[in-house]
């Protein structure tokens, strides 16, 4: 018979079995050091209380793009938008590579931690993912002008809503 319980940080488990020369019974506790859930109430939709309580919650949910009530995947793709006219001006194509990558590997670990913080595997508020993606695409299709830009935006959301053949597999 196994009883799991949270304690602080770490979960304790506790085993009971009949000793082999008696019918005692036998305790035997272990520490197992996988954290147990965060504490705090962690909201069905995160608030901008939760958001500041982390900084991997920051990124995950797209500087708090993520946090609307309406198409927060919207939001967060306005807010990659916007991001890049303004720091655009001051990188160069090598750079926006690095910042990608960066963003990558960063927003996995910020993304990762704020799912688990708010138990969900896939909460709608996490953009970064959006974020990123439309940065690549933005940075792919450069020098395009504003009536570029706002294509690639209307097919970016389309095909992130409708999720068609191999998008929906990913």
């Amino acid at each position: 018979e196994h009883v799991r319980l949270f304690r602080s940080t770490h979960r304790v488990a506790r085993s009971a079995a009949r000793g082999p020369m008696n019918d005692e019974p036998v305790t035997d506790a272990r520490v197992i050091t996988e954290p147990a859930p965060p504490t705090g109430g962690a909201p069905g939709r995160p608030t901008f209380a939760f958001m500041l309580r982390h900084p991997a919650r920051w990124i995950g949910l797209g500087f708090g793009s993520g946090l609307a009530p309406w198409a927060p995947g919207t939001v967060g793709t306005l807010w990659a938008w916007a991001s890049f006219v303004v720091l655009d001006q001051w990188l160069d194509s090598g750079e926006w590579a690095a910042l990608i990558v960066l963003s990558l590997v960063v927003g996995w670990w910020g993304c990762t931690l704020t799912a688990r913080h708010l138990r969900q595997a896939d909460p709608g508020a996490i953009v970064w993912d959006e974020v990123v993606a439309f940065w690549l695409v933005l940075w792919l299709v450069t020098p395009a002008g504003l009536p570029g830009q706002a294509v690639a935006f209307g097919l970016f959301r389309f095909f992130d809503a409708a999720k068609p053949g191999p998008v929906r597999w990913a």
